[in-house]
């Protein structure tokens, strides 16, 4: 293999995106135009539960680029000597073909993309739209010059620039759709104010106690902006919006009889309704050969962790299981909704999350306290290499 950009996509993987009716036939006819072999380079990884594998030899390559798998393009933002974690890739195509069909372009209409990465969202934008209906913003410079170089050879040349992409474009102008192909902890005001009213938003979001769901937001024209929740997405963080995974936990654990099972909390309907009702509380978790092991903490230094079929352990003030199952006895009481019943509202005050309908708010929280950043996590069950 000389260069990994002249390597096919293959035909089989569109096919199957089609037949889960993840492609429009305009979409469809796109993917085939855009290999994803051109924007994935030599040197990449596959995302284990515990750990980013390098791929070695090109069969192994062209067997991970023409699978439904996202592929590590970076780990450790670039430095060397790092643990090891990935902080750049190329998405699932399936999740790829997911977003841009949440994001319902149409002819003529501007898209603005924040985190370029390997550039391949923005190809596949450009051969639907044209390269100057498409802007897309990267942090990192070198990401950022290697999707321009990839973008280049491919012949496209969208708008594209390097910076913050929680920030504002300057003299872009209002945009008909947004895209973000990197976890928020919340939606920036500032990002709603560069789509026009009737615009789309669509992004994945990752909180404390959830690892990460697509939400479609439309743009009102107060400036505000609604809408559902469309499934999961985990994506590595933007960089401003990293958290670490845990809070230090503080005194002896104490321990009780094993009540509710562990792995009811990561279903994405419940984690969403935790997360709004248990504001600040964090959990991980990881897969163990009986079920699920899960640690969750509170910035007081309360704790707790559980195993499937096993005793809990709890630490620090208070008693954060208990909580934990009392919320999980309301989530019941309200018949247990689907991720899918759940939305989100954005305003210049805040957003909050909320169950059915927009007036239903479960709890709100505010947009526009920044989150403490931090380095790449380095817990692996819940961070993805989606991008």
């Amino acid at each position: 293999m000389s260069t990994a950009q002249e390597v096919p996509t293959y035909p089989g993987l569109v096919q199957e995106l089609a037949d889960r009716g993840l492609l429009s036939a305009r979409w469809r006819r796109v993917f085939e135009a855009v290999p994803r072999s051109r924007f994935v380079p030599v040197d990449v990884w596959r995302q284990l539960p515990d750990r980013c594998e390098p791929v070695v030899g090109a069969d192994a390559w062209l067997a991970l680029v023409n699978s439904d798998e996202p592929v590590v393009t970076q780990l450790d933002d670039g430095a060397e000597g790092g643990p090891g974690i990935a902080t750049s890739s190329n998405s699932m195509p399936s999740m790829v073909a997911r977003m841009l069909g949440l994001l319902d372009v149409e002819d003529g209409q501007r898209v603005l993309e924040i985190g370029t990465g390997t550039g391949y969202v923005a190809a596949l934008l450009s051969e639907r739209l044209g390269d100057d209906l498409v802007h897309s913003i990267e942090l990192d410079p070198v990401v950022a010059r290697q999707a321009a170089e990839a973008l280049a050879r491919s012949g496209y040349r969208p708008h594209l620039r390097v910076g913050d992409g929680e920030q504002p474009w300057p003299g872009l102008g209002l945009v008909d759709r947004l895209i973000a192909t990197c976890a928020l902890r919340y939606v920036p005001y500032a990002l709603l104010r560069q789509v026009r009213p009737g615009g789309v938003v669509v992004a994945p979001l990752a909180r404390e106690f959830w690892c990460g769901a697509l939400v479609r937001l439309h743009v009102q024209g107060d400036g505000t902006a609604s809408g559902p929740f469309c499934g999961g997405a985990m994506y590595m963080p933007m960089r401003g919006h990293r958290v670490p995974d845990l809070h230090d936990v503080h005194g002896k654990g104490r321990a009780r009889a094993a009540g509710l099972d562990p792995a009811q909390l990561l279903d994405l309907g419940f984690a969403l309704y935790a997360g709004a009702r248990l504001p600040g509380v964090r959990l991980i978790h990881q897969d163990t050969g009986e079920g699920v092991q899960v640690w969750v903490t509170r910035e007081n230094g309360s704790a707790a962790t559980a195993a499937t079929g096993e005793e809990v352990w709890q630490y620090g003030p208070g008693f954060l299981w208990e909580e934990i199952e009392q919320t999980w006895w309301e989530y019941e009481t309200r018949g247990r909704p689907d991720a899918d019943q759940f939305g989100l509202t954005v305003t210049d005050r805040g957003q909050h999350l909320w169950l059915r309908d927009p007036s239903e708010v479960i709890r709100s929280s505010r947009a526009d306290c920044p989150p403490r950043s931090g380095s790449p996590s380095s817990h692996r069950s819940c961070g993805s290499a989606a991008r």
